[in-house]
């Protein structure tokens, strides 16, 4: 798969490739990956990259394709910094439950995205884990707080991801980064393992290049959940 083919992507479109056998998931995530090991370096979207990590293979509806989580959600054994030195080191012990629902719909979780210091701000200016920088424009700003997520997303660095968003940290960097972010109502995505800002109004929902993507996603990760009573309408 040449650069450009993989930069036309979308996660449907992928999802598409996949199912009709045209390219195997190994060989989009391989295509991901080159991309991430040429383009991070200097766009810092990614904290953590899971090269090899756990993969649930070619399961539908999500067939191994490769997706990436703001580095606030709690993932299992590998570490979540939220951004902030104070945990550069932190592992945790359960996994946030947004990305279980992701990894038991078939997806690959190929990295822990960048993003502003605890979430605390719009720019994801970080001095512990670099700034991620606008993928239009490299000298401006990608917004934030779900920064990383956004630049991952529109450079083709994976087919979606998922951000958090408490007055505008997923809106506020697809909007600069040219994507689509959906801040979901209130309680419809469990909040279980995100490490919160404000817990009264954080909101986790998924970034992507398209609303077809966006709404993809929104569906795999919305469900009730016992461990976060917020979501106990749904």
């Amino acid at each position: 798969m040449t650069d450009g083919e993989l930069n036309a992507l979308t996660l449907c479109k992928a999802l598409r490739l996949v199912q009709e056998r045209q390219i195997s998931s190994s060989e989009l995530r391989k295509a991901v990956f080159d991309r991430i090991d040429r383009l991070n370096p200097e766009m810092h979207a990614f904290i953590t990259v899971l090269r090899e990590g756990p993969t649930t293979g070619d399961i539908p509806p999500l067939f191994g394709v490769p997706l990436s989580v703001k580095d606030l959600y709690d993932t299992k054994g590998i570490r979540t910094t939220a951004g902030a030195k104070l945990h550069t080191n932190r592992i945790p012990e359960e996994e946030a439950a947004a990305v279980t629902r992701l990894k038991q719909a078939g997806a690959t979780i190929i990295g822990k995205t960048n993003l502003h210091e605890f979430a605390y701000g719009v720019t994801t200016v970080n001095p512990h884990f670099g700034t991620a920088r606008n993928p239009w424009d490299h000298d401006r700003i990608a917004g934030g707080s779900s920064g990383g997520s956004a630049v991952a997303v529109a450079l083709s660095m994976g087919f979606g991801s998922l951000g958090t968003d408490t007055g505008g940290s997923i809106r506020i960097p697809a909007s600069l980064c040219g994507i689509v972010g959906l801040k979901p109502t209130f309680g419809r995505v469990s909040l279980d393992g995100v490490i919160p800002l404000s817990p009264s109004l954080d909101h986790a929902g998924p970034m992507t290049k398209t609303v077809e993507d966006t709404a993809l996603l929104l569906k795999i990760i919305s469900d009730f959940d016992s461990g976060d009573c917020r979501t106990e309408n749904m």
